[in-house]
């Protein structure tokens, strides 16, 4: 999908603040608020713009341990992608997943009660014999930068 100027300002307001009206997001980018809903319609129907969301910081409420894990797969099939991608997307502890290259297949970030309870997930994933060949485990010590907005894209990479 080309993106426009207009596009990537609507995308760049949204980005910092999601919950604007979208009278003031129409104000924000120049555009009357139907020529903007439109815009706004079509980047989410195209799944550019995936969703809307809060960030919470659960250290306000509860205390909880974040772990980043690289795994290797002993095999490298597609069906032995899959079959593990599909046990993590159904796992509420792993928060994100990445598939990578260069020696790791993948790097999770669980997020669990404790490292006992960590520990009992990678026992569950390893009896679940899933092919993990190897793991390695960092647990997160301080968060320095989360979930901060994409940065900007350039004009020349969307039209």
């Amino acid at each position: 999908m080309k993106l426009d100027k207009i596009d990537l300002k609507i995308l760049a307001a949204l980005q910092s603040d999601g919950r604007m009206t979208k009278i003031r997001l129409a104000e924000a980018v120049n555009l009357s608020p139907t020529a903007c809903w439109e815009r706004l319609s079509r980047l989410e129907k195209s799944g550019v713009i995936a969703g809307y969301s809060a960030r919470i910081n659960t250290d306000k409420f509860v205390r909880q341990t974040a772990v980043l894990v690289e795994i290797m797969l002993r095999s490298h099939q597609q069906s032995d992608f899959e079959r593990f991608e599909e046990v993590i997307l159904k796992e509420p502890a792993i928060v994100s997943c990445d598939a990578t290259g260069g020696g790791v297949d993948y790097i999770l970030r669980v997020v669990s009660e404790d490292i006992d309870a960590y520990q009992r997930l990678i026992d569950r994933l390893l009896r679940l014999e899933l092919g993990i060949e190897r793991y390695f485990t960092y647990v997160v010590t301080k968060n320095v930068k989360a979930s901060d907005p994409l940065p900007n894209v350039s004009m020349a990479d969307a039209v």
